[in-house]
């Protein structure tokens, strides 16, 4: 990463990727029909005029929507968004219109501006607005208007450029939310609806099933028959714990006849701690959890982030609320009454302590503002600021709120007073002009009884420290006035003198004659050629302070996000987002369009009942009122995704109208409404989708099926999932029996290794050449990857070939790919060798050298079930011919060795070990293995 100051909110915007091509896909798919009309008349045939029908759809393929509807198009619900994405940067906003012309209302445009009026109802020939769009000559970018996007301002002037409703007499800065904006399904409140009617036949377990069911009717679908047990079980491991389920889970799940055997399963697996770590994961994906500042290459680690690491594992542990998890992260401070500089009291009681830890979830985003010699301090720090409201608006409201920063939301009706009340929100703990970097945000855990027993040890330790002083003077002046007589007078006494004048008032002469006698310039380094007693005595006292110091309760931290008491800062919009341009100042506020026509989007300032600002508090209830429509929708959807591979709404941290609609809008409010009325619980949500009959059929294909719905967007089979990178690290480690399934705590180092990759392993380097040496982890090395260090600027090997994000903000949504580089690890790290090793080791000690054992165990502690015939006829085959192979080339070795002593090769494992390992690296790399039915 290198030290660039991000230009404030340049990277948060971004213009539709689907409008064009959407346009051109029409036009291409027109083409089509053409052509295909003339090939069917063929050469030399007369083509027949097309028919009316024809026509329409041609149509309606190059102008979809309004082209042919009977309802004319309106300014508000058509024209106002194509405008408003493209035009009204220069013409509706900011202080000075360019030539002269407001675009944000149809009177403006009929008033127009420098060149008159831009529209002439009913004559679009005539309309200014429509020959620019038309000629490409506006807008000035380069991102156009699309060609149905014309055409409907063209059809909406010749239609007499209707409005839907009187306009308004003024418009504030920024304009106006419509009716039509507020409409947008996202926005409008969560309602419960009937839960659809089903019949036995449709085999409905859960309410969730009616509303599938009911959509997959209209296409003549169904759902796929009942997975196996096995697969149920493996489904229902990796879904929760993120781990395989042993062979003896295996054997107990399968003779479990009861008929609620697979509920029984679910509450167990909800009641591990293991589910803890698993879905942990998940929420430190949206927060931007790392272990280090970022920001330039030397990426400062966070040395104690990990206890925010541990925080989450324990609330989902716990099945906290989740409208309480939502509150403590964002003001935990705030509950537990902390303020700056006075959080002691809160320290000292675990639980508050654990609220003020929370806040840790406010502290993930990049800090590079204690790198030294910043070119733009302030630039730094309000991208901090920046960064924070992302990874808060992308993970509980679902909106890309930062492209609000520098103007109004291009696309969703955000204004861009709406992002700075959010600013307003943050900013007193954020407080650009009076900064903390992340080491002042550090509380210490030290107790006063903690720091009396240090205060009482550092004072022994300082006696010591005298004694040894005293007795260093001694020693160094006996051994200089000993070595003084080797001098003759008057010599002997300028040395002396010279010696002991000090060093910053010694004149020329001394400083050269000590220089022409450095054998007189004796100190404690150099006192052992002099005295070897005396040396020895002096290091044995440095050892004794040493272990003094070391009895001192050792001093830990939290890493927090607190407030000054009664010190509030004003929050100004910036103009264009560059914080040297500040405006009108802005208070705290909600998001206008969540707000009622005609209520106060203003959150208070101040609350009277705290030394803080009370903003954050504020926020964070308003969020989870309940009558918020986002939230809970965000949250359900993202469940479901981790589920189903892929949410109702398949932008999870995009709701806006550049988002995916809902495949299932019912389903996805009734969900949210459930969630809501029963607490918040996330347990309970869990066990509603995993006992449904749409996740607990099977994922086998049907191609009849495919053809009605080939992305399986109806979800008439399970979707198959590649497990996420640390899942599969964490499996391998499982198979192989090396899993360390310690928690909490620490984050397992990570380092280069010889090759440039990064490993986990204590970053370590000795000689010229700076090369890694290996450190004995004991055992924290195999530890779950949840645990090991998120560095930014050094992403495991292993995890990152598989898709495990790099935090340079935070991860909506995971990438799964299938590319070259993870057959590359999975066939070349030294992980996977080595793991592999310890597979084949733990199947020889548990099966007595037993091939048909060996191969029967593997394919239980890889896949959970027995090999079929043919596998286990193939699997004994590839070892009984690798054997050969491997003997043979042992045997070719030993010759060589022979021929010549000096250079004998390493020794190998035997052939039988090491073909049972290559079988193992085969099953580690399987499909099986690394996806879930």
């Amino acid at each position: 990463m290198k030290p660039v100051a991000r230009a404030a909110g340049a990277r948060l915007c971004r213009r539709p990727a689907a409008a064009r091509p959407i346009a051109k896909a029409a036009w291409l798919d027109a083409q089509q029909f053409s052509r295909s009309e003339a090939a069917a008349t063929g050469p030399g045939r007369t083509q027949s005029r097309s028919s009316p029908l024809q026509v329409v759809i041609v149509g309606l393929l190059l102008f979809p929507g309004h082209a042919f509807s009977a309802v004319p198009p309106t300014f508000e619900k058509d024209i106002r968004p194509i405008l408003k994405a493209h035009c009204f940067e220069c013409h509706g906003e900011g202080e000075k219109l360019k030539g002269g012309l407001d675009l944000r209302l149809r009177r403006l445009m009929l008033q127009g501006g420098d060149d008159g009026p831009v529209i002439v109802p009913g004559k679009p020939g005539q309309s200014l607005l429509f020959k620019l769009v038309h000629s490409g000559e506006m807008p000035k970018r380069d991102k156009k208007l699309t060609r149905e996007q014309v055409a409907l301002i063209k059809q909406w002037i010749a239609a007499g450029a209707k409005t839907a409703r009187p306009e308004p007499a003024e418009l504030g800065k920024g304009g106006v939310i419509t009716e039509e904006e507020r409409a947008f399904w996202s926005f409008q409140p969560i309602h419960q609806p009937a839960i659809p009617k089903t019949k036995t036949k449709d085999r409905v377990r859960t309410p969730i099933d009616a509303f599938l069911v009911s959509a997959l009717v209209k296409q003549k679908l169904g759902f796929s028959p009942d997975a196996e047990k096995v697969t149920l079980l493996r489904r229902a491991c990796f879904d929760l714990t993120g781990l395989p389920p042993t062979p003896a889970e295996v054997a107990a799940f399968l003779a479990d006849t009861a008929p609620d055997a697979y509920e029984k399963l679910i509450d167990r697996l909800l009641d591990s701690p293991h589910y803890g770590e698993r879905w942990g994961r998940h929420w430190l994906d949206v927060a931007g959890y790392a272990d280090s500042d970022g920001y330039s290459d030397a990426d400062p680690p966070r040395g104690y982030a990990y206890k925010y690491r541990d925080y989450v594992i324990r609330s989902f542990n716990s099945d906290k609320p989740f409208d309480r998890f939502i509150t403590e992260q964002l003001a935990g401070d705030e509950l537990a009454r902390a303020t700056q500089g006075s959080p002691q009291a809160a320290l000292a009681d675990p639980q508050l302590r654990e609220l003020l830890i929370a806040t840790g979830f406010l502290r993930m985003g990049v800090d590079g503002t204690a790198t030294p010699a910043l070119s733009d301090p302030g630039a730094v720090r309000n991208q901090v600021v920046a960064d924070t409201i992302k990874i808060v608006s992308t993970s509980l409201l679902g909106l890309s709120v930062g492209c609000a920063q520098c103007h109004d939301h291009r696309y969703d009706p955000i204004p861009q007073t709406d992002y700075y009340r959010l600013r307003a929100v943050i900013e007193p703990a954020y407080d650009w002009k009076n900064w903390r970097t992340p080491d002042q945000r550090l509380l210490s855990l030290y107790t006063d009884a903690d720091r009396k027993k240090a205060d009482e040890v550092e004072a022994e330790a300082k006696k010591l420290a005298e004694e040894k002083e005293t007795k260093q003077k001694q020693y160094i002046d006996e051994a200089l006035t000993k070595h003084l007589e080797k001098f003759e007078t008057p010599l002997r006494d300028q040395l002396r003198a010279a010696y002991d004048t000090p060093a910053d008032k010694r004149t020329a002469e001394q400083k050269k004659l000590l220089a022409d006698n450095p054998s007189v310039n004796i100190n404690a380094g150099v006192l052992y050629q002099y005295n070897q007693k005396a040396a020895d005595d002096l290091k044995a006292m440095d050892a004794k302070i040493a272990e003094i110091r070391g009895r001192k309760p050792p001093e830990d931290f939290i890493c927090v996000l607190t407030e000054p008491a009664d010190k509030v800062p004003v929050t100004y919009l910036f103009h264009r987002g560059d914080p040297k341009q500040p405006k009108e100042p802005i208070l705290p506020g909600a998001l206008s369009v969540l707000t009622p026509p005609g209520q106060s989007v203003e959150l208070p300032s101040k609350n009277p009942d705290l030394a803080t600002s009370g903003r954050r508090l504020a926020f964070a209830r308003w969020l989870t009122s309940g009558t918020n429509p986002l939230v809970a929708r965000v949250l359900v959807n993202r469940v479901w995704q981790h589920h189903f591979g892929r949410g109702l709404v398949g932008t999870p941290s995009d709701f806006g109208v550049m988002g995916e609609r809902p495949s299932h809008p019912e389903l996805l409010d009734w969900l949210a409404n459930d969630f809501v009325e029963h607490g918040w619980q996330l347990k309970r949500l869990h066990k509603l989708i995993m006992t449904s009959t749409a996740y607990r059929q099977s994922s086998r294909h049907d191609p009849r099926r495919e053809q009605r719905d080939p992305e399986n967007r109806l979800y008439w089979r399970k979707p198959v999932q590649r497990l996420d990178a640390e899942v599969i690290r964490d499996a391998i480690l499982a198979a192989s029996g090396s899993l360390n399934e310690a928690m909490f705590g620490s984050p397992v180092p990570v380092r280069p290794d010889v090759h440039g990759q990064i490993v986990v392993g204590i970053d370590k380097t000795e000689g010229d050449n700076k090369m890694p040496v290996e450190v004995p982890l004991k055992g924290e090395e195999f530890r779950r990857g949840i645990y090991v260090q998120v560095r930014r600027s050094r992403p495991l090997a292993m995890l990152h070939a598989f898709d495990a994000p790099v935090m340079e903000v935070n991860c909506e949504r995971r990438q799964s790919s299938t590319v070259a580089t993870q057959s590359l690890m999975l066939m070349n790290s030294q992980f996977i060798l080595d793991q592999a090793a310890r597979f084949a080791q733990r199947l020889h000690a548990e099966a007595a050298d037993d091939r048909v054992r060996e191969v029967a165990r593997a394919w239980q502690l890889a896949f959970s079930r027995n090999p079929t015939v043919s596998e286990l006829a193939d699997a004994l085959e590839f070892l009984s011919r690798q054997v050969d192979h491997l003997q043979t080339a042992v045997e070719e070795t030993d010759e060589k060795a022979k021929k010549n002593e000096k250079n004998k090769p390493a020794p190998k494992p035997p052939p039988e070990l090491q073909a049972l390992t290559d079988l193992c690296q085969a099953l580690l790399s399987a499909n099986e293995f690394l996806y879930v039915d």
